[in-house]
This record gives C-alpha cells, sequence and structure tokens, in this order.
C-alpha cells in the first residue's frame, strides 16, 4: 500500500487516515441493506488497522 512508515507522527497519520477511513464506511453502511459481505469488510478494516496499531505500538 506504500512506503514503510517509521516515524512515530507518520505512523499516528496513517492509523488516524485508516480510523477515519473506517468511520466513513460505517457512515455510509445502510444497515437494513447491510449484508454479509459488507459486515466482513469491515470486519478486514478492523483486524488490519488493529494489525498495524501493533506494529506500530513495537516501534514506539
Amino acid at each position: 500500500m506504500g512506503n514503510a512508515v517509521y516515524e512515530k507522527e507518520r505512523q499516528l497519520k496513517y492509523l488516524e487516515e485508516r480510523f477515519n477511513m473506517l468511520l466513513h464506511m460505517l457512515d455510509s453502511l445502510d444497515p437494513e441493506a447491510a449484508d454479509l459481505e459488507d459486515i466482513d469488510r469491515l470486519i478486514a478494516v478492523i483486524d488490519s488497522l488493529e494489525m498495524k496499531y501493533e506494529q506500530f505500538k513495537q516501534s514506539w
């Protein structure tokens, strides 16, 4: 998805952007029309965000 990020400020910016993307996905999701694929995609984004957080946390 791009170059590796080593500076803490850039790591925090990366996490913030990914979190905002997740919030946008949640805001645009229609609960009445959501299907299993939509939920799986949200879970994948959350898992990815958690994985990056843990990876960055180790370097802090």
